[in-house]
């Protein structure tokens, strides 16, 4: 099966996770597809294929091929998708040689470069795999699935030397748990890539330092019509509270290295109020400044307003993985030769966001992110080209074969 057909099938499944529940993996579709991957895997030929008991992540092993001592790779991709938007009844469509024009993705949702979409310039004359304008499509990070299992089906049919690999199929990446529960040791890799990336040829490094901020605001309420100097209104303060925090400093305004105070979600009343922002930077001292910033505006509240009107709850939950990759540049540079190799002029850029690899190279295994060739991920304009699907199964090849040599690795993370 090529990863085009593994793709469409595997977005029919349902698996967004959910920040708001406990278990592991947070939602049950998740460990549905784990389940079917697992048993993919096994017919495909892997061994030792597993799937954890303590958060439904899927493993395999493709076994050397030679007694050569060659470091042991791996490859993750994760199967959630986002909250942002539906992952229910997903029905994917071609659009055939896109001529660079509006894409109708249902009689009244559509698409365009003139609407801001500019990666469909990327890929004119190319066949998109797009929604239907409901649901998002899923290529974070099925794409990355649907690429890793492709290549563990051809690396099986090679004869080409090449050392252990390991793959991982993980969960509830996109609610920030996806290594909570990962056991490094177990995976014995000497280092791995997650496939978990945007537009084809894209190499990843360097990712947000992440925080999260739950504020929360206690009011007083009282009858608006003797409210005077006895009401103390939490939503108005939270509406206050918001407005002190430096307006370009969000993703709307934001690009490249530059970070953001992200409000993702408010609520309230009178008595109380809730904001959630997520903060991130790549530059660990200006996230800590924003961190700052949250914490004197809740000072400044309570000076106003009275004690422990505001209170603020910040916890950082990941960081730059450049620091743990950077003295393994192999990886880089192999994953450039890779993309090379079939034609694909490699980009290393900043990601504006965190993956599985970011913590995971923080407990071990350094671990940069490749390119699944997908774009606008978390949202009903999402969309992939064929000839992604196609490529990437031959780039992660190359990066196996490349190791096949590769004796000085070994180890070398121990």
């Amino acid at each position: 099966m090529n990863a085009l057909d593994r793709f469409l099938n595997y977005i029919t499944v349902e698996t967004t996770s959910s920040e708001k529940e406990m278990t592991r993996p947070s939602t049950p579709g998740q460990r549905n597809l784990t389940e079917q991957l697992a048993r993919e895997m096994r017919e495909l030929g892997l061994t030792d294929v597993y799937i954890s008991d303590a958060d439904g992540a899927a493993f395999g092993t493709i076994p050397a091929n030679t007694d050569r001592a060659l470091p042991a790779i791996g490859f993750l991709a994760h199967v959630d998708t986002s909250e942002a938007a539906s992952g229910k009844n997903v029905r994917a469509r071609i659009v055939e040689n896109y001529d660079g024009g509006r894409i109708m993705l249902s009689d009244t949702v559509s698409m365009s470069p003139e609407d801001g979409f500019t990666g469909l310039l990327d890929v004119i004359g190319e066949d998109l795999i797009v929604t239907d304008g409901t649901t998002l499509l899923g290529a974070d990070d099925k794409a990355g699935v649907a690429e890793i299992m492709t290549m563990a089906e051809l690396l099986l049919k090679s004869d080409r030397p090449h050392g252990t690999v390991k793959v991982a199929f993980t969960t509830d990446e996109e609610i920030g748990a996806g290594p909570d529960l990962f056991d490094v040791k177990r995976f014995g890799c000497d280092f791995a890539y997650t496939v978990d990336g945007g537009p084809l040829g894209e190499l990843e490094y360097e990712n947000f330092n992440a925080a999260s901020a739950e504020i929360r605001f206690r009011g007083v309420g009282v009858h608006p019509g003797d409210a005077k100097n006895k009401m103390k209104n939490a939503a108005a303060i939270a509406t206050e509270y918001q407005m002190l925090l430096p307006g370009e400093q969000v993703p709307e305004h934001t690009e490249g290295y530059e970070g953001f105070i992200h409000l993702t979600e408010m609520s309230g009343d009178v008595v109380s109020a809730q904001l959630r922002y997520i903060l991130r930077d790549h530059d660990l001292d200006k996230l800590r400044n924003k961190e700052k910033l949250m914490e004197d505006a809740a000072a400044y509240l309570n000076r106003k307003y009275g004690p422990d009107t505001v209170e603020t709850e910040l916890k950082e939950t990941y960081y730059n993985m450049r620091e743990m990759v950077e003295p393994h540049r192999h990886l880089i540079e192999t994953a450039q030769q890779a993309f090379v190799s079939q034609g694909v002029e490699p980009k290393t850029v900043p990601i504006r966001g965190g993956t599985d690899g970011a913590r995971l190279s923080f407990m071990g295994l350094p671990c940069p992110n490749l390119s699944t060739g997908g774009y606008q991920f978390h949202g009903i304009y999402e969309f992939i080209p064929v000839r992604a699907l196609e490529t990437m199964p031959k780039v992660l090849l190359e990066i196996v074969y490349a190791y096949g040599g590769a004796e000085k690795y070994v180890s070398e993370t121990n």
